[in-house]
């Protein structure tokens, strides 16, 4: 008998053999029906480790090896408990359900795919946070009519109802027939993932198998919602020099009512396309005679732009940063010992061979505030120190993964990196903590979400530092988040190579999570550049350093401002705050005082002086959302007022020019997010 613990604190002596979707009927045959998924956290992992039998578990084991064999993981409702563990039923409505629905959403496209289209090799298919994709490798090119075809079909699978089993076979087997077949994805993942004499597993549905881990819902029946919803080019394995695979995406939901919220988010997502409100609002180009991924900032913009920064380099200032500056480019020896040239190579651009040496364009400021810190004698009095820069820095992205402001070649990080004492790093990390949250406060966004990014000790190669750093650094952090009473995920294998991060997710006005702000511990790069300070006692100590990132880059946070205001930023940011529309020509000396009052008072101003109706002018000032349009005629201008139309309430009616002035001072000095 093995025991299982239940989440309402219960436990139920079963067989060996036992299965989820067992325990479920015997609670409730309803919780049976509504069962997606189990999730499983082994209480005796050693029963696993010393079985020899060829079951389930053991084939795991021996086709994942590195995994953490104590750990909770997602298994099919019909998986045989074979220890002690604790044990969730997942319903519909939890997040990794909803996973594990998509992940069978693959399978069924997948199956109608192969039913139509019979000479396709199949590569891989994920779930996705929005959905799921699968990698077919196909001659032909998929048509609009063919991915009709293949959602039609997919309905077919699924109301045919068939039972996801988990079955296996020897490696060695299932290697032969792949290559018998030509599926030379399928054999790559089996020669990639599984270790040779073991068993690998498969599912099948139906007359469809496939190379793959798992879990699935327990039938097709239960991929109730499900669309297609494009095709994409994907190279076999990201290389350009491998074939090019064709990449159908597609979305599942738990209910069509699910999906049908989901795709009307989508239509107000594109509405807020930063790109497509970038050229309508003139505010940024990606000029291709230039290159992709290099921003041009237009004069709109590039107002947005300074009002970020200086917001940025004041509040530095007033929170004891000092302002530094550092070249765009640095010998590559400097790289060398900072450690980028080994851990981060492949996000560099190429060496430049000049007269005297190689260099290489930074891909972040951290080394030349090092070589600033350590220009000079350092004593505990002086810590800690630090440092702040806007500065550009470029990174090699391949050409498809791109995407206008939000993932670029060049961009402005303001970074800034803290030399501190070990006494002081939970205090200084504490106080970027506290700047993120201002950020997020001050340009409009009241959540966040946050996550702890640790290392992978299994993975040793891609981190510098040794294990004991690594704890103290991890647990540093922790403790600065557990003493805020900071709710946080953490992410293992996600850290930088010189130390754990803590990374700052906003919500914005539609729900989607971006990743900007981050703050990161960095016990290695003061040891390689050997870093010292002079301690009370007057011995030589080594600092640590805090890097941290709170737009992450001008250029991402603008673009995520863009789409959570669609545009219409708040009157502080606003390029052009002010819109002035003379209703005659006449007007136009009134105009001129009006526009001179407004920027003594440090408006942004405009003045329409064409000779265009008064609707026109009007409606060009709303299409570029600007925040009050002001009108004025006659009347107006013998009563020294202006007839307000405030963005998104309209006609405010008239009002003396001075408290105008004084009300719109307030809400910019507020940095308020309301007109």
């Amino acid at each position: 008998m093995i025991a299982i613990h239940l989440p309402d604190g219960s436990i139920r002596e079963v067989p060996q053999g036992t299965t989820p979707l067992d325990i479920a009927n015997s609670i409730s045959p309803r919780l049976a029906a509504a069962a997606v998924v189990a999730r499983v956290t082994p209480l005796a992992a050693e029963t696993t480790a010393k079985s020899e039998t060829k079951d389930a578990d053991s084939t795991e084991a021996a086709m994942y090896a590195a995994e953490d064999a104590t750990a909770p993981r997602l298994v099919d409702l019909a998986t045989p408990l074979k220890a002690d563990a604790k044990l969730e039923l997942l319903k519909e409505g939890d997040t990794d359900a909803l996973k594990v629905v998509r992940h069978s959403a693959a399978h069924v496209m997948a199956t109608a795919v192969l039913e139509l289209f019979p000479e396709t090799k199949l590569g891989h298919g994920p779930a996705t946070d929005s959905g799921f994709f699968y990698d077919f490798y196909r001659e032909k090119p998929f048509t609009p009519e063919d991915l009709e075809a293949i959602e039609k079909r997919m309905a077919e699978v699924v109301a045919r109802d068939e039972k996801f089993e988990r079955i296996y076979e020897p490696r060695e087997q299932a290697l032969a027939e792949f290559e018998k077949d030509g599926d030379f994805m399928k054999s790559h993942f089996v020669t990639r993932f599984t270790k040779p004499g073991a068993e690998v597993s498969f599912y099948r549905n139906g007359k469809f198998v496939d190379f793959c881990r798992g879990p699935h819902v327990p039938s097709t029946g239960r991929v109730k919602a499900v669309k297609v919803t494009k095709v994409a080019g994907a190279y076999w394995l990201g290389d350009e020099k491998n074939p090019q695979l064709q990449r159908i995406y597609g979305t599942a939901f738990f209910s069509k009512k699910d999906m049908d919220a989901y795709f009307t988010q989508l239509e107000e997502a594109a509405k807020r396309d930063h790109r497509v409100l970038g050229k309508q609002l003139d505010l940024f180009s990606i000029q291709e005679i230039a290159g992709a991924g290099l921003i041009f900032w237009h004069p709109k913009g590039s107002i947005i732009r300074k009002v970020m920064e200086d917001w940025m380099r004041d509040e530095c200032l007033r929170r004891g940063y000092q302002l530094v500056f550092t070249p765009h480019v640095m010998r590559r020896e400097l790289w060398k010992i900072s450690g980028h040239e080994g851990f981060y190579a492949g996000n560099m651009y190429a060496p430049m061979e000049l007269d005297d040496a190689e260099y290489r364009l930074k891909p972040m400021n951290c080394p030349g505030h090092i070589l600033i810190y350590r220009n000079s004698p350092k004593s505990y009095r002086d810590l800690p120190a630090r440092y702040a820069e806007l500065g550009n820095v470029y990174r090699y992205e391949r050409s498809g993964t791109m995407h206008g402001l939000l993932r670029v070649r060049g961009f402005t990080q303001d970074d800034a990196h803290i030399f501190c004492m070990p006494s002081q790093i939970e205090g200084e990390v504490a106080a970027c903590i506290d700047f993120a949250e201002a950020v997020l406060k001050t340009f409009g966004f009241s959540e966040y979400k946050v996550e702890l990014s640790t290392w992978d000790p299994k993975d040793r190669e891609h981190y510098a530092g040794s294990d004991e750093n690594w704890e103290l650094a991890i647990r540093s952090l922790d403790n600065v988040l557990t003493r805020k009473g900071i709710p946080y995920k953490t992410i293992p294998g996600e850290a930088a190579f010189y130390g754990p991060k803590i990374d700052v997710k906003l919500v914005d006005v539609l729900g989607r999570l971006w990743q900007l702000s981050t703050v990161q511990f960095d016990f290695n790069l003061p040891a390689r550049f050997e870093l010292e300070y002079v301690g009370e006692d007057g011995e030589r100590h080594q600092p640590v350093m805090v890097h941290r990132a709170l737009f992450g880059s001008v250029e991402r946070f603008f673009g995520v401002l863009i789409e959570h205001y669609a545009g219409a930023f708040p009157l502080w940011l606003a390029p052009v705050q002010v819109g002035l529309v003379p209703i005659s020509e006449r007007h136009a000396a009134y105009a001129e005082k009006v526009a001179e009052e407004l920027k003594t008072a440090g408006f942004r101003v405009e003045t329409d002086v064409r000779n265009e109706k008064m609707n026109a002018k009007i409606r060009d000032f709303a299409n570029q959302k600007t925040p009050y349009i002001l009108v004025f005629g006659d009347k107006e201008e013998q009563a020294g007022a202006v007839s307000v139309r405030t963005r998104g309430k309209g006609d405010q009616g008239s009002v003396p020019l001075a408290e105008f002035i004084a009300k719109a001072k307030g809400l910019v000095e507020s940095q308020s997010t309301d007109l």
